[in-house]
């Protein structure tokens, strides 16, 4: 329930429109609604500003349509499921037809409310191609969230000029989400080179010494330049939505 929705009903119960046992019944479901597999959290837009994301990874198909249904009952709600399978897509869009599926970023989203975009810019960049599917889920989710989101793919280190003839979108970006496997050195590069925040992404490219994204996250977490923020192997996610919040502080 978004706080215009409970201003609303208070309003509403206030003037006589609702009688308090109706308005009980729609609260019932605050700040939590218990479907024994599953509490989906309705509060989490008036706490935190976001809906709650449905993580997909171990949940059955049934599971992640139930929680949808349960969602959309709030009509406001945007809906983002994470790393989601196209099998998991065919299951929402039973439930939802309005459900889409953006499959590099193994992500569905719902659109039930229209979010005004930021004036302000997050860039997402990467150090190769192979980086873009971890990249793609911090863009899809940057711009569900509501941000203007600007794309710079395959600037890594091995061919530092071709970032260096973007310096114009870097300087533009009010924050920036750098994708990086292999030995992970683009956001030290990118954080050197601009005034704002930067977001570091290792990913788990890269051959057997990379061990799975270990040494770009050590190099992330060991990097000279200042300003450089690191989240977990691979989560494009959690990157937009720290992307996102950094974003619209201050208002636009």
């Amino acid at each position: 329930m978004y706080m215009d929705q409970l201003r609303s009903l208070l309003e509403n119960v206030k003037e006589g429109q609702t009688d308090i046992n109706s308005a009980l019944e729609k609260l019932k479901t605050l700040p939590f609604e218990d479907l024994g597999y599953a509490k989906v959290d309705h509060h989490r837009t008036i706490r935190n500003g976001y809906p709650e994301v449905i993580y997909c990874p171990g949940k059955s198909v049934d599971h992640i349509k139930g929680i949808v249904e349960h969602m959309i009952a709030h009509k406001d709600n945007n809906i983002i499921a994470s790393r989601a399978e196209k099998a998991v897509y065919e299951g929402i869009k039973e439930v939802t037809p309005d459900a889409e599926y953006y499959e590099l970023a193994r992500t569905v989203v719902v659109r039930r409310k229209e979010i005004p975009k930021t004036r302000e810019k997050i860039l997402v960049a990467t150090g190769g191609t192979a980086d873009i599917a971890v990249a793609e889920e911090a863009a899809v989710t940057a711009e569900t969230l509501g941000n203007t989101v600007e794309r710079l793919y395959d600037v890594g280190v091995a061919g530092l000029h071709r970032l260096l003839s973007n310096t114009d979108a870097l300087m533009q970006a009010k924050v920036l989400i750098v994708v990086a496997g292999m030995e992970g050195a683009l956001p030290s590069v990118v954080g050197g080179l601009v005034d704002k925040p930067v977001i570091a992404v290792p990913t788990s490219v890269g051959y057997g010494a990379n061990f799975g994204g270990l040494s770009a996250l050590l190099c992330m977490l060991n990097s000279c330049a200042s300003g450089i923020g690191v989240v977990n192997i691979d989560n494009g996610f959690g990157a937009a939505y720290l992307a996102s919040m950094i974003n619209k502080l201050g208002g636009e």
